[in-house]
């Protein structure tokens, strides 16, 4: 890998973590909510994650760009841990439907979003 790889990676990843505090500042986690904010950038992430691989199965775009978009963009902008830490606090308060729907929307809409942009961008 190159330092110019490794560096964009960097960028990239620190600019989509602004992105994400943004839209968390901006979409708060509601009382009787799901953490709206969350959702959306781990969608959004997944959208971008499955458009990269679709681009680069044909050949699109290079390795080191789908690295850089998977690996900073999307590293950058996602975020697993606070989507656990956010489920365990709903379970935790006794809303255990809203966690598993938190799950649930999370997981199915990550993974349609991923397919279909996939499908889109092959």
């Amino acid at each position: 890998m190159s330092g110019w790889v490794a560096l964009s990676v960097l960028a990239c990843g620190g600019g989509a973590a602004v992105i994400r505090y943004l839209v968390s500042r901006a979409l708060p986690v509601r009382p009787g909510h799901i953490p709206g904010g969350v959702l959306l950038v781990n969608v959004t992430g997944a959208m971008i994650g499955g458009a990269a691989l679709g681009l680069a199965e044909r050949a699109a775009i290079s390795e080191d760009l789908r690295l850089i978009i998977l690996t900073g963009v999307c590293g950058g902008l996602t975020t697993f841990s606070t989507w656990s830490v956010e489920t365990l606090e709903l379970v935790d308060n006794g809303r255990w439907r809203a966690g598993l729907v938190n799950v649930g929307v999370t997981l199915l809409l990550g993974v349609v979003a991923c397919a279909v942009a996939y499908l889109l961008a092959r």
